[in-house]
């Protein structure tokens, strides 16, 4: 192969899009370029005690256009385009929008720019909880188990629920909708100069994994299953989609316009695209029966396995099981927890109260001084929390925490639920409290290595990645000890957008398949935890406990 063949990688986070320069021949990143979405940023189209995260279409297009042409410029500006022979494109999921006929989101189109509800639906929004519900509820009606392959349970942050729930909401809305589109299906068909919705390839993993998409049915569930359950849904599985497509394959080619605004070729080719977890497996480089672990603000957990040792197991209460939705020709098996950086952040926030809303007050300081005070000390909390927790003594009895902040992904997906911390006391201070915070996500990830387990799909092996696996040793040693299993982290700073670079060379033929890819531009792993042997009686009883306050804490949720 030629040694100057670069592709681009985009990763789509929570708060901010990532793009890298990398080269296909030996792995290595020219240059990444992070944007923070603005909107997002400053809290707008938002209400999180409403759980409603909705997310501007610009966020992303200016994101996409900065860091694209940030990373042309300092890996060699104009040397370096022709270079260039692909984009491959990783988002959060299931993260959906209303689009028109031409597959515009409805949020870019007038009268709509500032309707939440024709904006992206974040995965992290939970308004459409009574929506799953009823989704739950109808499919138990129908001979098809139509949820066979997202483990049996219908969840709030998915394809269906979201849209069911717009479509009730908002009646502009409703009328104005054509298509409902995820938001890593739609960026390839923007980049493409796609001009109409039928014409855009869906991905497989999008598709398969939270919107009900299988081979076995021909496609989606009939017209019958969405509008039995309700007449507005009528004639939405005709405007959606039959067949899916693997990420390893190609979505078009780089717009002229798209090119322009780039500063690319137009012979360059755009890959299609797939949830950043499912892509950052394969930049983590993934094995079977290894569980891939991102950890960002949620975890996204992959696993994957030969076909044909999955074939005719239906594992319950994970978050699907689609053939290629991460590796083509390997069944991908999807789990996480829908809070894990986010639980540490929202104590954080706690602590930073008075730092945001009295600081500026001061009559000692000075306003500039008084933010350069509080951005210096909020970045100091994590850290010292996690240096002070370090060097309290283990104990059986200390306080204890589930880790639902945002409700429950895997196993057994419940939106509803809510966290809590018990066994408080007046010595419960910020160190002891955080020490039960960062338990809770360590036992939320040992229930999901468990299901699986129990599921007869061993759990081999943990690889870590994404922001929390990278920047807190105090977390990873503890999750090792919680799981008794040693845990690799990998080296990549930005690993999704690796994963999506290897697809971005896969789709552009460099590489005959993504494995090869992932084998010659993979870097490895760059530390090791292991777990301390003599905490594992103590984590065990403590694990135990935690089960049993979850199941209180569920017990006395319910729909409102």
């Amino acid at each position: 192969m030629n040694k100057d063949q670069f592709v681009i990688g985009v990763d789509y986070g929570t708060d901010s899009v990532r793009s890298v320069i990398v080269d296909t021949f030996n792995g290595k990143e020219l240059a990444s370029s992070i944007f923070h979405y603005p909107r997002w940023r400053d809290g707008l189209y938002c209400n999180a005690s409403q759980n409603q995260f909705r997310q501007h279409p610009l966020d992303y297009i200016e994101g996409m256009v900065q860091t694209i042409k940030n990373c042309i410029k300092m890996a060699g500006g104009t040397s370096v385009v022709a270079t260039i022979k692909a984009i491959s494109v990783d988002a959060t999921g299931s993260t959906p929008v209303a689009v028109n006929e031409q597959g515009v989101p409805l949020a870019l189109a007038p009268g709509f720019e500032n309707n939440p509800n024709a904006m992206f639906v974040l995965w992290k929004d939970h308004t459409a909880v009574k929506e799953a519900a009823d989704i739950n509820q109808h499919a138990a009606k129908f001979d098809i188990n139509y949820l066979q392959y997202v483990g049996g349970i219908y969840s709030s942050e998915w394809f269906w629920a979201k849209l069911l729930h717009v479509l009730k909401a908002d009646e502009e809305v409703r009328n104005a909708c054509y298509s409902w589109v995820e938001h890593c299906d739609w960026v390839p068909f923007l980049l493409s100069g796609g001009k109409h919705i039928r014409d855009m390839k869906r991905g497989r993993c999008s598709a398969g994994h939270k919107a009900l998409w299988a081979e076995e049915y021909g496609g989606l569930p009939p017209d019958e299953f969405f509008s039995s359950l309700d007449p507005v849904l009528k004639g939405f599985t005709e405007r959606l989609y039959k067949n899916t497509f693997t990420s390893d394959q190609s979505a078009g080619t780089l717009s002229e316009e798209w090119a322009m605004r780039l500063g690319l070729s137009t012979d360059v080719i755009i890959g299609v695209g797939a949830f950043d977890a499912h892509m950052g497996a394969v930049g983590g480089q993934i094995e079977p029966y290894h569980l891939s672990k991102v950890m960002g603000t949620s975890t996204c957990d992959m696993l994957v396995a030969p076909n044909a040792d999955i074939r005719g197991k239906l594992i319950k209460g994970i978050c699907g099981q689609v053939d290629g939705s991460v590796i083509p020709g390997m069944m991908g098996l999807e789990a996480g927890q829908s809070a894990f950086g986010d639980t540490y952040a929202w104590f954080k926030n706690l602590l930073s109260w008075p730092l945001n809303e009295l600081l500026t007050q001061s009559s000692v300081i000075d306003e500039a001084t008084a933010e350069k005070l509080k951005n210096e000390l909020e970045g100091k909390i994590i850290p010292e929390l996690s240096k002070q927790a370090t060097l309290l003594p283990l104990d059986k009895n200390a306080e204890l925490s589930v880790d639902w902040l945002n409700g429950r992904r895997t196993p057994d997906a419940n939106q509803l639920l809510k966290s809590a911390i018990t066994g408080l006391s007046l010595g419960s201070d910020a160190p002891r409290v955080f020490r039960a915070l960062a338990e809770s996500t360590c036992f939320g990830a040992k229930s999901i290595v468990d299901r699986f387990n129990n599921e007869s799909v061993p759990v081999k092996g943990l690889i870590g990645i994404g922001g929390v696996a990278k920047k807190s040793p105090y977390i990873m040693q503890m999750m090792a000890d919680v799981l008794q299993m040693p845990i690799r982290i990998h080296q990549f700073e930005h690993t999704c957008a690796l994963g999506a670079a290897m697809f971005a060379a896969t789709a552009a033929g460099i590489y005959p398949k993504v494995e090869i890819a992932m084998e010659t531009m993979g870097g490895g792993f760059d530390i090791e935890y292991y777990p301390n042997k003599l905490h594992a009686e103590l984590y065990q009883e403590r694990y135990l406990q935690y089960a049993e306050l979850g199941r209180f804490v569920e017990s006395h949720s319910k729909i409102d």
